[in-house]
């Protein structure tokens, strides 16, 4: 499967480039979606669904009558001015595919490529669904991502296993990082105003102060993860935004500050989110207020670990045994997550640092990937996809 993909890289390197030079922000995805729209009609004997969840795009191949194996890439871009001077840079400004997405919407196609072949070679039963999904990124004015409204809207019905993998530009090309069990974080972020009179800065005794009540409030906020949270569950609670209006001789009447909430343990995000809460109405005892806001987002994402497994063999069949970096999940979110909970499901992260000893890290105007590592995806989620089929693995 892999030489075949090879024989593609090409195509995969024009495609990836183009979709890098015209990024498009969440649920904006239209000339994306078009793109594979009409890739997918040259490939041929996909039948193709649009206008999913606004933007996204659905294809389904194979006649039925066994299993179906559903493949997700996600589609859009990331709010960030590009500062690479490459040929394929974005042309349009202030957007950036800067998380590697243009290069996931490429291996799929690449994959629908390869199954399609097969498929004609082999008469498989059953169906491949490949999941174009609109805003991963973001969400929209109900806090809803494309992830959850492709759910919403049926993309995952009849479907018994659903696999997905991620570029790692941090992470050598040729090596891949595949694990059972969490593998993604629940996100959630608070949004919080510390109430008070305000008043004169000469007379700071005759109202109540924010900013006095600010220290104790981030105090209990950073104790949370230290002395109310399971030190074994792993936590993130981090305060990235504190904000108040003023001069020197004026007090503020508020003191607004915005966070993000990172947890695996159903429980612990809950705890999280009642933590907070009784850390801003310490206000209370200096005789000031609070107004907060929760902002529920994806939940935690778990890698079925026998989906993890075809991956795992998958991946090292091709690469090898040393292909595996061993690295612990860290504490980002994804909403692939969504699916998961429908069907087993897992994501792999394949390795696609450009060695040069820049870092190029996700979500920065560097941003950049080794493109070798394109037909490596392709293979990897053809082949998966295959082998299920075949009946080689079972759930």
């Amino acid at each position: 499967m892999l030489d075949r993909a090879n024989a593609l890289a090409a195509e995969l390197v024009r495609l990836r480039r183009d979709l890098h030079t015209h990024p498009e922000l969440s649920f904006a995805e239209t000339r994306t979606a078009a793109m594979v729209v009409d890739t997918l009609a040259e490939i041929g004997d996909i039948t193709v669904r649009t206008g999913i969840a606004r933007t996204g795009v659905v294809g389904e191949l194979g006649p039925g009558g066994g299993p179906t194996i559903a493949i997700r890439a996600d589609m859009d871009a990331l709010p960030i001015i590009e500062a690479n001077a490459t040929a394929y840079a974005s042309q349009n400004h202030g957007v950036m595919h800067a998380c590697g997405h243009d290069a996931h919407t490429a291996m799929l196609l690449g994959a629908a490529h390869l199954l399609r072949e097969q498929f004609a070679n082999e008469r498989l039963r059953g169906r491949v669904r490949f999941i174009f999904q609109p805003s991963e990124e973001s969400w929209d004015d109900e806090g809803k991502s494309g992830g959850l409204r492709m759910v919403e809207e049926g993309v995952m019905e009849g479907v018994d296993a659903v696999i997905a993998l991620h570029v790692d530009s941090t992470l050598p090309m040729g090596k891949v990082t595949i694990r059972g069990g969490w593998t993604s974080a629940a996100v959630d972020d608070f949004t919080g105003s510390l109430l008070a009179t305000g008043g004169h800065g000469a007379a700071p005794h005759e109202g109540t102060d924010p900013i006095y009540m600010l220290i104790p409030v981030l105090t209990a906020l950073y104790g949370i993860k230290a002395r109310r949270i399971d030190p074994v569950e792993p936590t993130v609670l981090s305060v990235g935004v504190v904000e108040a209006q003023g001069a020197s001789n004026v007090i503020p009447s508020e003191v607004r500050l915005q966070g993000t909430l990172r947890s695996y343990n159903p429980r612990v995000r809950e705890q999280l989110i009642s933590e907070v809460e009784k850390a801003f109405a310490v206000t209370r005892a200096f005789g000031g207020d609070y107004r907060l806001k929760i902002g529920r987002g994806y939940p935690a994402g778990w890698n079925d670990q026998r989906v993890a497994g075809w991956l795992e063999q998958v991946a090292g069949s091709m690469l090898g045994s040393d292909a595996f970096d061993h690295a612990p999940a860290g504490l980002g979110a994804e909403d692939f997550a969504y699916m998961c909970q429908k069907a087993p499901g897992a994501m792999l992260m394949l390795g696609a640092a450009i060695d040069d000893g820049v870092m190029r890290a996700h979500h920065t105007p560097i941003f950049d990937i080794d493109e070798r590592s394109l037909p490596i995806g392709s293979a990897i989620l053809a082949e998966t996809a295959l082998r299920f089929l075949r009946g080689t693995v079972r759930l």
